[in-house]
């Protein structure tokens, strides 16, 4: 028997016990953010917003394969060769994607976003620079008074860890539903129904696929407070749009999208695939009603991930959505080592939700973030 034909029966001996091998350290690092793996030979990871090369490898493309087989099967997938596409987790929630070859020519390619073992608040937030002082207070404020808000960002920018620091102003006594692709927020209330989608398997009737649309519809039956939604990036949108305008205030979601203006076009098109003839005008009309703040963040060139956009829908004009900006990054500088000197500005516009933010009782509160004195409602 050949050397090569034993160290595959190894590797794939070690997957059977549940060990994932030489990912094990990359998995154990806290310092890690990412891990992404391009074939058994070149396994990157991002440390402090940047990418880098490790010496790690596995020792053939069956290892690494045979890895890929025992992740997605843990949540009940397969990595079939004839759509060897999909999307997982692992035990602690960290995200997973797999391409299995022959999509991936250059072998299996996994990509794992990994789950926080930390319980990040807004607080460590503003300790790491991601957001200000009044700006952390501001959105603290929002969360308490039952905001329908949408975090929008790129791929790693960070919205789902602020979706996650802000549930936390969410009161124990509400229950909560929400609904994923693949579960991941980090949900410290006691009263938190966890919904995930369930993807029809190669050979499965498409009857058996359970999307985020048929959750968010059943969900509605469940008397929930909020609604979460992980993501949206179809025509769940209109039905995620729906359950804002209907009684569940204070339901969140993320959206991909490079600015707040980018969202609502997002919005738009996404509403319009759920194919109910809706004109464009109604379209805008029900996510005005239904947002209030659509939070912008970014992973900014020095690596560190910041919100950099708070925009608060300000109604219709005429067929267009009306936004105005509370809050901006503006970058002042670049330090000698290469980290962005700048600061979170309110622009002196007055928010519109201040008779919300009195209805609930944080009118006070809101003065001392903004440093400023609020008329009288």
């Amino acid at each position: 028997m050949s050397e090569s034909h034993h160290q595959k029966i190894a590797s794939i001996n070690w997957t059977e016990s549940g060990d994932m091998g030489p990912l094990g350290p990359l998995l154990d690092d806290d310092s890690i953010s990412d891990i992404l793996i391009n074939g058994p030979k070149e396994i990157f990871v991002e440390r402090g917003g940047k990418l880098e090369k490790t010496n790690i490898e596995f020792p053939d493309e069956a290892s690494l394969h045979a890895v890929a087989q025992l992740i997605v099967s843990a949540v009940g997938r397969v990595l079939e060769p004839s759509r060897p596409l999909v999307d997982a987790r692992l035990a602690d929630g960290s995200r997973v994607n797999v391409v299995g070859p022959p999509l991936a020519v250059d072998g299996t390619s996994i990509s794992i976003r990994k789950f926080s073992r930390d319980k990040i608040t807004i607080d460590d937030m503003v300790a790491r620079e991601s957001l200000s002082q009044p700006l952390g207070e501001f959105l603290k404020i929002a969360g308490h008074c039952r905001m329908n808000i949408v975090f929008s960002g790129g791929t790693g920018s960070g919205k789902t860890t602020l979706l996650n620091a802000m549930s936390r102003t969410i009161e124990h006594t509400e229950r909560i539903v929400t609904i994923e692709d693949a579960v991941e927020l980090q949900l410290q209330q006691p009263h938190v129904v966890r919904l995930e989608t369930k993807p029809a398997l190669v050979g499965q009737s498409a009857d058996e696929e359970v999307s985020i649309r048929d959750l968010l519809r059943n969900a509605l039956r469940m008397r929930p407070d909020r609604i979460i939604v992980g993501e949206v990036r179809g025509a769940e949108a209109f039905d995620m749009m729906q359950a804002m305008n209907t009684g569940h205030e204070g339901s969140l979601t993320t959206i991909h999208a490079n600015h707040p203006r980018d969202a609502l076009a997002r919005l738009e098109n996404m509403i319009s695939m759920a194919n109910l003839n809706i004109p464009m005008r109604s379209i805008r009309a029900q996510i005005a009603s239904a947002l209030h703040l659509i939070i912008q963040t970014s992973r900014m060139r020095d690596g560190v991930r910041r919100v950099t956009f708070v925009s608060e829908i300000a109604g219709m004009e005429g067929d267009v959505v009306t936004m105005n900006d509370l809050f901006q990054y503006i970058v002042d500088s670049e330090g000698s080592d290469g980290k962005l000197q700048g600061h979170f500005q309110w622009t002196g516009i007055m928010p519109r939700c201040i008779k919300r933010v009195a209805y609930y009782g944080e009118m006070e509160r809101l003065t001392k973030a903004l440093g400023i004195k609020m008329p009288k409602i």
